[in-house]
């Protein structure tokens, strides 16, 4: 009687486990909850993948430089790998150190060291010690990195992540074998999203998953984010509803606003894209970014006017990122489009 009682509150308790597992993998953000486990479920870089899984299928895999714009597989990429190579083993074969912990010198020699000196009894294969973000690793930390990957690469693997390679200093460069992870295609952004969506069953509109991917600009973390909050807050995912969920202003704005620019006198055209500002709460950063995509297609038999627009608008990019005044900087910019359409007309 009392074993049976006790198979009942063991089954209990484990169904108990089970449900609270499933409603946190349920509250997770769909980033992580949707982030690939297996190599196969990659989305893209099939040449990289694929030189990897050789890598390790063979047992050579050599310490990594992942490298690239955020949201674009990094960490995905690597953390699959592990999956693959390690199995249920990951938790003991596996350093992960991300920005958000202390990586200074201290952590290189006491830590990392101490995790990369030591072999698994009953395993033949290295460890792996992944550091992501690691351009924001001190110069003096990286430097003592260099030693650490050269004297215990018979017991561990290093991979670097980061965004610029070029803050990684040339000693790590030359110990690791360097892949480029580009911006996601809109294809490949536009297949993940789909199975997303459709796992989530979100009440998706003709050209909400489009817009998703292009205010995502190659970022799949963006772009999931973004899909995200539109179906939480709208309850439905419609180019409008993106637009007005990011704050991003839309396609047939920016048209209007180039009209004024091409069309209207200076005082018009302040006047108007001022008012669209106000009532719409747009970024003159935001309208700038998106109007040198519209500025590149024009047609025009003077080109190298439209070539000074773009490095006009580039310089009011860069002093609008630096915190000048937005009302100034607008007025400069329509003074920009009032040279081009005299210098084109010409």
């Amino acid at each position: 009687m009392a074993s049976s009682s006790d198979a009942m509150e063991v089954e209990e308790t484990q169904t108990h486990a089970q449900k609270t597992r499933a409603i946190q993998i349920e509250s997770l953000p769909w980033v992580e909850k949707y982030r690939p486990k297996q190599m196969a479920e990659l989305v893209s870089h099939e040449d990289i993948i694929s030189t990897i899984t050789r890598l390790i299928d063979s047992g050579k895999l050599p310490h990594l430089l992942l490298y690239g714009p955020a949201g674009t597989g990094k960490t995905s990429t690597i953390l699959a790998c592990a999956h693959r190579m390690y199995g249920k083993h990951f938790g003991s074969m596996v350093l992960e150190l991300n920005a958000s912990d202390d990586r200074g010198i201290d952590v290189v020699r006491d830590q990392i060291k101490e995790f990369a000196s030591t072999r698994q009894m009953f395993s033949n294969m290295p460890k792996l010690v992944i550091l992501d973000e690691a351009d924001n690793m001190t110069n003096a930390a990286q430097f003592a990195l260099r030693r650490v990957i050269e004297k215990f690469t018979r017991n561990a693997r290093f991979c670097l992540i980061c965004n610029y390679a070029s803050k990684i200093i040339p000693a790590l460069h030359s110990r690791c074998t360097r892949f480029r992870f580009a911006p996601l295609s809109d294809a490949q952004a536009l297949e993940r999203l789909t199975i997303i969506a459709e796992a989530e069953k979100c009440n998706v509109q003709e050209g909400g998953l489009e817009a998703c991917v292009a205010l995502g600009i190659g970022d799949m973390r963006r772009s999931i984010n973004i899909l995200q909050s539109v179906q939480m807050g709208f309850g439905k995912v419609d180019p409008t509803c993106v637009y007005q969920c990011t704050g991003a202003p839309m396609p047939t704005d920016i048209q209007q606003v180039l009209g004024w620019l091409m069309e209207a006198d200076f005082a018009v055209a302040l006047s108007c894209i001022s008012a669209l500002m106000h009532e719409k709460g747009l970024a003159l950063v935001d309208i700038v970014t998106e109007l040198h995509k519209y500025i590149t297609l024009l047609e025009t038999s003077k080109p190298l006017a439209k070539a000074q627009l773009v490095v006009c608008l580039a310089d009011l990019e860069q002093r609008l990122s630096v915190g000048t005044n937005e009302k100034l900087q607008l007025g400069g910019m329509i003074g920009v489009f009032q040279q081009a359409r005299v210098a084109m007309a010409a």
